[in-house]
């Protein structure tokens, strides 16, 4: 649902393919393993691959935001055959941010901290009220809850009423902080990076902006890497369609 306002004119340039990630959407919401591994990105990204082969597509372009980028980037490193070039929305590498986190992080991403708190006390508390909760994290940002139709914020605030959907996304945080930070640092340790073009756009009035230096930290884990800030917050294909959609076709069109 993210991508409905560009969607439509992407696809008059490639075959469009929208997954939701397991745990999320209409996808999959198999219970979490005692060490979070089922919702590795590591296993994320295998998903996704795998969809795109049953489909196929044995080799693609990728566009991803947030969560979807952190599955990206995993899928960038373990099937490096598989993408052609990839671009992330609003992120930051994953290690880089919980090794820089401090008072200011903590504070605006309090999600992160608050998810991963052992199962099923956060699941509880956002199965009381769904809609408190995604507007309340949705909302707490640059522009509120303004740059959303109607349609889609009914879209997310369904999704995540739906029954696995809390648990699944914990279980993405809790991977997160676990798992997926002994596969960032064992790829650190092996120099493992992403090897195809990457470019990284994020929000000037976000986070990611304000906190990181993320063209830095992603030219430390990729070989071939270009981006910059756009006039927006962290939902850049809701807030600056028009922007996200230019530069999209700038970078993945051949």
């Amino acid at each position: 649902m993210i991508w409905h306002r560009i969607a439509d004119r992407l696809a008059a340039h490639f075959t469009v393919v929208a997954t939701d990630l397991r745990g999320y959407g209409s996808s999959s919401k198999p219970r979490g393993t005692p060490n979070h591994s089922n919702y590795s990105k590591r296993t994320m990204a295998a998903d996704q691959v795998a969809a795109m082969a049953s489909l196929g597509f044995p080799q693609f372009k990728l566009l991803a935001h947030d969560r979807g980028a952190r599955v990206g980037h995993r899928m960038c490193v373990d099937h490096a055959s598989a993408v052609e070039r990839a671009m992330f929305l609003d992120i930051a590498p994953t290690l880089d941010m919980y090794e820089q986190t401090d008072r200011q992080f903590a504070a605006a991403y309090f999600h992160w901290f608050f998810l991963i708190q052992p199962f099923p006390f956060p699941e509880q508390l956002i199965e009381a009220n769904p809609t408190a909760y995604i507007d309340g994290v949705m909302g707490n940002r640059h522009a509120g809850l303004a740059p959303f139709a109607d349609e889609a914020l009914a879209a997310y605030r369904q999704a995540l009423a739906c029954p696995g959907t809390a648990h699944g996304m914990c279980e993405d945080y809790r991977a997160a902080y676990s798992i997926d930070l002994v596969h960032d640092r064992d790829d650190r340790q092996q120099g493992r990076k992403v090897k195809c073009p990457l470019r990284i756009l994020w929000g000037k009035h976000g986070v990611i902006e304000s906190l990181f230096d993320p063209l830095t930290l992603w030219r430390s884990c990729a070989h071939q890497v270009d981006g910059h800030a756009i006039d927006c917050g962290h939902y850049l294909a809701e807030e600056a369609p028009e922007t996200l959609l230019a530069e999209a076709l700038d970078f993945l069109v051949d």
